[in-house]
Order: C-alpha cells, then structure tokens, then sequence
C-alpha cells in the first residue's frame, strides 16, 4: 500500500493568496478610513468658515454703525456737506448693516444668536435719529439750500427752542448730541452686542469642532491600525514602505534642503508630518516678515520710518509711475517740547502720524523722516489732483489748530512735488524747496511746487 509522502501545511500559493485576500480588505479599510477623515476635516474647515462669515458679518454691521458715526462728526465739526452726503449714501442706499444682516438670516439657524445681531441693529437705527437731528442742526446754523439736503433730512423738525437759537449754539448743539457720554454709551450698546453674537457663534463652533475632533481621532486610530497590520504583509508590505515612506522622505529632504515647504503625499502620518512642518515653516516665515516689518517701523508712531523710507525711494526709482511727494514739518515742535514737555512732544507726533496715516489713501505711504519731520508718498496721481491734496492738508491743519486731547494747538508746513516718471532726486528738491516757502510766508500752510516760467 502506498504512503501519502506529501507535506502537511499552508501552501506558499494559498498563503500569498491569504495574505493578497487580507490585505486587500485591510486596503479597502484604509480607504475608506481615509475618506471619512477627509470628510471630518472637511466638516471642521466649514464650521470654521461659517464662523468667519457670521464674524465678518458682526464686523459689517459694526463697521457700517462707526462709519456713520465718523461721518456725522466731521460733518457737525467741519459743516462740510461732503460728509453729510457721505452719511446719507451709506445709511439709505449702500446699507451695509442691513444686508450683512440679511445674508446671515439666510444662512445661519441659530437665532438666539442672530438676535443680538438684530438688536445692534435695532440701536444703531435709533441711534440715527441723534444723528439725523445733528445734522439737521448744522444745516439749519449754516442756513443750507433745501435743494442741497438729502430728502430724509426733510422730515427732520427742530424744536421750537432750538429754531431760536443763534447760529453758532446750533452749531455746539449738533456737536453735542454726536460727542457727548449718551452717544457714546449707544455705540457702547452697539458694540456690546455683536460682542455677544460673536461669542455665542463662537461657542458653538467649538463644540462643534470639538465633536468632530473626537470622530477624527478615533478614525485616525482606526487608520494607523490598518497600516501596522499591512506593514507585516508579504511583498506588497515592502512596496508600500518604497511608495509611502522612502519616496516621501526623499522628496521631503529635497524640499528642506531647498528650503520649500512640504508636499502632501505618502501616508497619513507623512501627510500629518506635512502639515505640521508647514505649519511651523509658515509660522517662520511670517515672524520673519513680522520682524522686518516692525525694523521698517518707527517705534514711537508706527509707521514708517527714515530707512522704508529710503527703500521705498529705491522702488519708486524703477517704477515710472505719476507720484506725488509731501515734505512736512511740525511748526515750532522744539518749543512745544520746552514748554509742555517731551511726553506731550512724543503725543504729538503720534497724532501727527495717526492724521497723516487716516487722511491720505491707503495706498499712499506716511513716514517719519526723523524728529519733527514727516513725508508723505502718494502712487499714481497726476498734478491735476493737487487742489484735493492742499484740500487734505489744509483740513489736517484745522483739525491740529483745535488742541484736542489735552495737546496744545500746532500745525504743520507742507511741500508738495509731483513726478511723472516716479522718485528721482529732483522731486525731493522741489518737494523741499515748497516746504522752504511756506515756512518763509509763516508756517502753517501747503505749497505745491511750481516749475519757473521759461523766458524767451
């Protein structure tokens, strides 16, 4: 009778099929763990994104309240209709509190929330009748045309008392109702409010966030578990080490060594990697831009000083660009120290800065030169503009002629020049002997320079 001389045990065949069969379900496993964390970030990327909107949107509606605030006061200090219109444009046709508002009512569920937002509406609305009053004042002081008014003006009736005051207590009224501790605790009201919104959005965004960093790292284990069990499969465990982990790691010392960030391939936890040295990377680099900001920065105004100025003046070089170059001096600063202080001398060019900074574009760039010097760099303009530009200096004098804010009474002596063709040295020469003018014809002025007649 004849033996069975075959072995006993697992084929090589039958195991590499096994082994071929599991991994591909651990595989499949992987996949779809994978997924599912794509979709999980996915959820916290837009609980994070409706949170931004819904802050935008209570910054709108706050912006929109102060933007009508700042209008209106100019208009009761500077009578200048310009303002006025400014108000009436924002309030009843762009109406940016109304409609960010509205887009959040489309959007968002939660309306104990959504109510705080509607009542800094509902204050700021009431608050417009103080102002609607205010300018009405001033109208009726300055004596406006009724052609000249904006419609809604119209329905605005003074009081029989304040129709007999004089001009002039008209004129301190109007101030008043828009400076005074009642507006303010309004616009406190204002503010209080969409605080609250924004931390009850908030809250509820990070329990959100929360749940789903919980789902997140629980799927995350799961997917860590189906690499450590396919790591120990046959050949197809050495292929996957080639593909998710040697080739990423090579890419990613070509990246370092070139100093770029790092692409997001391989494995989870190379991607994890990724994101993390990517994080810190962009961290870097933004402290770097933050520390050549802030040399660029004079420390005591903050804007720019002598050396960004000195840069700027390179770039503008290679730019011929139509420009406009404003030399300013504080008048009489050196007395002002004497007399007051250098702690009031420092406040002074602070305010200096900050009216310099807020009254031209944002595009154009103020700069503290050194001491009691300051310049202005405005990018494309034509010398066609140059009434709108003394307009601006002449109105930061009379702000600076005021002494508010416990500062004493200054003002500045402006040159202008304009250039074609962007900075070269001539335009600082003329921009400066401007400047020479005015302070010969007694400071406190703005000069645009002029080219000297040609004779024949």
């Amino acid at each position: 009778m004849e033996q069975n001389t075959s072995p006993k045990g697992f084929r090589i065949r039958t195991l590499n099929y096994c082994l071929i069969l599991g991994a591909s379900i651990l595989y499949i496993f992987l996949i779809r763990a994978t997924l599912q964390i794509s979709k999980k970030y996915e959820h916290l990327l837009l609980a994070t994104e409706d949170y931004i909107a819904c802050q935008k949107s209570a910054a709108l509606v706050e912006e929109g309240s102060d933007f009508l605030t700042e209008q209106v006061r100019l208009f009761a200090v500077t009578q200048d209709l310009t303002y006025a219109d400014a108000y009436f444009k924002e309030a009843y046709e762009n109406k940016q509190r109304e409609h960010a508002l509205e887009r959040l009512e489309l959007n968002l569920t939660d309306t104990a929330s959504l109510s705080y937002l509607q009542i800094a509406l509902d204050h700021s609305n009431r608050l417009m009748e103080r102002e609607l009053y205010s300018i009405k004042l001033v109208a009726a002081a300055n004596n406006y045309p009724q052609n000249r008014l904006d419609p809604v003006l119209l329905t605005v009736e003074l009081t029989a008392q304040d129709l007999l005051l004089p001009p002039d207590e008209k004129l301190k009224k109007a101030q008043s109702l828009v400076f005074d501790t009642g507006y303010g605790d309004a616009k406190a009201l204002i503010k209080e409010n969409t605080s609250c919104f924004i931390t009850n959005v908030l809250n509820a965004t990070l329990a959100h966030q929360a749940a789903s960093q919980n789902d997140l790292q629980r799927t995350i284990i799961r997917q860590r578990i189906y690499i450590s069990l396919l790591f120990v499969m046959n050949v197809l465990t050495f292929l996957m080490i080639i593909v998710l982990v040697i080739k990423p790691l090579r890419i990613y010392i070509k990246n370092i060594q070139n100093d770029r960030a790092l692409e997001l391939i391989g494995s989870y936890e190379f991607r994890y990697l990724a994101l993390t040295y990517n994080t810190i990377y962009e961290i870097n680099a933004a402290n770097y831009t933050k520390m050549r900001k802030k040399a660029e920065l004079d420390p005591l105004t903050g804007i720019m000083n002598r050396g960004a100025f000195e840069q700027l003046k390179e770039r503008l070089r290679t730019h011929p660009l139509p420009m406009a170059l404003l030399l300013i001096d504080v008048d009489n600063f050196k007395t002002v120290n004497d007399q007051n202080g250098h702690e009031i001398g420092d406040r002074v060019l602070k305010k200096v800065a900050g009216l310099l900074t807020n009254s031209f574009r944002p595009s154009d760039f103020a700069i503290r030169i050194g001491g009691d010097e300051f310049a202005v760099v405005m990018t494309d303009i034509q010398p066609e503009l140059k009434d709108a530009v003394v307009k601006k200096a002449e109105q930061i004098n009379r702000i600076l002629l005021l002494g508010e804010d416990g500062l004493p009474r200054i003002s500045l002596s402006i040159g202008v020049a304009f250039s074609s063709n962007g900075f070269h040295d001539e335009l600082y020469r003329n921009a400066d002997s401007a400047l020479y003018i005015v302070k010969q014809n007694g400071r406190c002025g703005c000069r645009v320079y002029e080219e000297p007649a040609q004779t024949l």
